[in-house]
């Protein structure tokens, strides 16, 4: 390295003036050079300039140049909790997808309680971020509504209120494929899970194990649908409720891992082997349910193309007849569900 290097390297920050001087080009070169959101260059002069600023150790100051655009490229995540694999692997999708385009997303979790919603939304706002995407929408809360009248840019992810700009899967298709399955393997009391009414992804899966129901001439029973938290002990609750009806399901349906995973431990506890006595299918496909003494059968959701759906979404990339993008989900059969008996 010449001097006029050895001398910049002594500043106790390297710039972008620094990476100009250094590599002989115009600060206007280096910065476009350096921006990883344009193509790559080869050239012999980008090469230089790279090789210049790895030298001298330079970082993009990703907060000068965000102000300069008038944005911080910092997405705020709201989610219940992270203690929920399916909201951790959300925000890991939306932190992904984030990265690949010189984003970078922060999580603020709320226990799905509406107040705690607003206050989180205000935190992450206070911090700058460029708009919001929340996984805490709730038939009885309008809080969506809120962010709009105000003009924030937000986005709805796994949950939707109808009309907002979301993300989501496809959990009518998700329930009717469940219930097809157990159906074709020949049950016909069959249980569900049902998950909290406040959620559209549960309406969703309940609606569509109900029609599935109905296009093999079979009414829903109410007694036989049991609602339920999205938590592993409220799963356990509810197949100890669902194993008191005379006559039993022979087969239930979890709109989610987590209560599906309760109710395999519920089971257990009652004497009930799984499939042998009774089969049970999940929802999400969570990654500890292939590894269960018995792997369970599961709707698997395409949570990276929701994350990548809600980040087009948020950037503006949708239009009026494309407020809601829905990806579908896919049944995996594992060896929690068998043939009626």
């Amino acid at each position: 390295m010449n001097s006029k290097a050895d001398g910049i390297l002594g500043q106790t920050r390297i710039t972008i003036h620094s990476v100009a001087a250094a590599a002989g080009v115009s600060k206007s070169t280096v910065s476009r050079i350096l921006d990883e959101r344009l193509p790559r260059s080869d050239s012999e002069t980008a090469r230089r300039v790279r090789k210049v600023a790895e030298e001298l150790g330079y970082v993009r100051d990703v907060s000068a140049a965000s102000l300069r655009r008038g944005n911080t490229m910092t997405i705020g995540v709201i989610v219940p909790r992270l203690t929920d694999t399916v909201m951790a692997m959300l925000y890991e999708a939306l932190a992904k997808a984030c990265s690949r385009t010189g984003r970078f997303a922060i999580v603020a979790t709320t226990d799905d309680k509406p107040k705690a919603d607003r206050l989180a939304a205000e935190s992450l706002l206070k911090r700058g971020v460029d708009g919001l995407i929340l996984s805490t929408a709730r038939e009885d809360d309008d809080f969506p509504d809120e962010l709009a009248k105000r003009g924030i840019p937000y986005v709805l992810a796994l949950r939707t209120d109808g009309h907002s700009l979301s993300s989501v899967g496809d959990d009518r298709l998700g329930g009717y494929l469940a219930a097809r399955h157990l159906l074709d393997l020949g049950h016909r009391k069959i249980g569900v899970i049902a998950g909290p009414s406040y959620a559209s992804s549960s309406r969703g899966r309940v609606d569509g194990f109900k029609q599935a129901l109905a296009e093999a001439g079979l009414s829903a029973d109410p007694a036989y649908i049991v609602p339920s938290s999205f938590g592993i002990e409220s799963g356990a609750v509810a197949v100890e409720t669902l194993m008191n009806l005379n006559p039993r399901p022979t087969a239930i349906f979890a709109v989610n891992d987590n209560t599906a995973i309760g109710a395999l431990s519920g089971l257990t506890k009652l004497g009930l082997s799984v499939p042998q006595d009774i089969s049970i299918v999940g929802y999400n496909d969570i990654p500890i349910v292939s590894h269960l003494p018995t792997p369970l059968t599961t709707l698997r959701v395409p949570f990276e193309q929701i994350a990548s759906n809600a980040l087009d979404l948020l950037a503006g990339d949708g239009s009026d007849d494309d407020r809601i993008r829905i990806s579908a989900p896919t049944l995996i059969p594992r060896k929690s569900t068998a043939p009626m008996r």
